[in-house]
């Protein structure tokens, strides 16, 4: 990595207030500051910061942003980059906050180095080199802190789209909709069994009215989790099985033997009640 001459950062230092104020207006002619997310005044403040720690790692003459010194200023970056995450900004906008340095920093040098053409080209360069090894650590940052929002967000929808409902003393039912997948499978299970734990059910009702088919795998993953429930002392009742259901179960030859079936939620609810020992009746008017 080609290195800061020390004139170079003798400029950097005397000339800063000048290069931030420039740095001010490329992020401001953006759009950064402007929309709601981020307030002008937070912008400044993160500006200076920046720059401070910025300057301060320069100073050093270090061989590379991956250095000792640098761990502030990659520290800052970090945060930063998680805080973009969260509010929305996209990794373009989070990656010009640094990108847009480049050019007060270039006319700099550009002004000060015009007597020695070569070394404007090896100031250019090493400037270049820190920015953009700085640009790819934040990218690099935002993208992990992207990834980690999506698999939460995922995560609670999973558990969202898998309520475990109490319908009756004793007696649980789990409506599902949409397709099962292994993943889904394991948090309907997790969910379901503490919930039996919780209220010391005796009966639980999956429900999979929602579901639009029924295959192998997603038969597989029913038997799982009927054999868990009964694992945990409960028994297991599957209802919402449609006459288009019944069908693909016969002709893939599909076993659920063992497994008592409901056409609907209701004949199953009446199921569970009389193997619990209730009765429900209509008042008398």
């Amino acid at each position: 990595m080609a290195a800061l001459q020390q004139r170079t950062i003798d400029l950097l230092r005397t000339h800063q207030d000048t290069v931030v104020a420039q740095w001010g207006d490329q992020l401001a002619g953006s759009g950064q500051g402007q929309d709601g997310r981020l307030s002008t005044r937070e912008l400044d403040v993160q500006v200076r910061d920046f720059w401070r720690l910025f300057q301060a790692a320069v100073s050093t003459n270090g061989t590379g942003v991956a250095g000792s010194e640098w761990q502030d200023t990659r520290q800052f970056l970090e945060q930063l980059s998680r805080d973009r995450v969260l509010k929305g900004f996209s990794s373009s906008e989070t990656a010009s906050f640094l990108f847009s340095l480049k050019r007060p920093l270039f006319e700099l040098v550009q002004q000060n180095f015009a007597d020695d053409p070569k070394a404007v080209g090896d100031q250019l360069w090493a400037i270049s080199e820190l920015i953009d090894g700085l640009g790819l650590h934040s990218v690099k940052v935002y993208q992990k802190t992207r990834e980690d929002v999506i698999q939460r967000q995922q995560e609670e929808m999973l558990e969202l789209s898998t309520p475990v409902v109490k319908l009756w003393e004793g007696v649980l039912a789990l409506p599902m909709i949409g397709t099962l997948d292994s993943q889904r499978t394991q948090v309907v299970m997790e969910s379901l069994l503490q919930r039996i734990v919780d209220t010391g059910s005796e009966i639980a009702i999956i429900d999979i009215t929602g579901v639009p088919t029924v295959d192998t795998l997603v038969a597989q993953h029913l038997l799982k989790t009927v054999t868990a429930i009964r694992l945990m002392g409960a028994d297991a009742i599957i209802s919402g099985v449609r006459p288009q259901i019944a069908q693909t179960i016969v002709h893939l030859g599909l076993d659920l033997q063992g497994i008592v079936t409901k056409a609907n939620l209701a004949d199953a609810l009446a199921l569970a009640l009389k193997r619990t020992g209730q009765t429900v009746t209509k008042a008398a008017r």
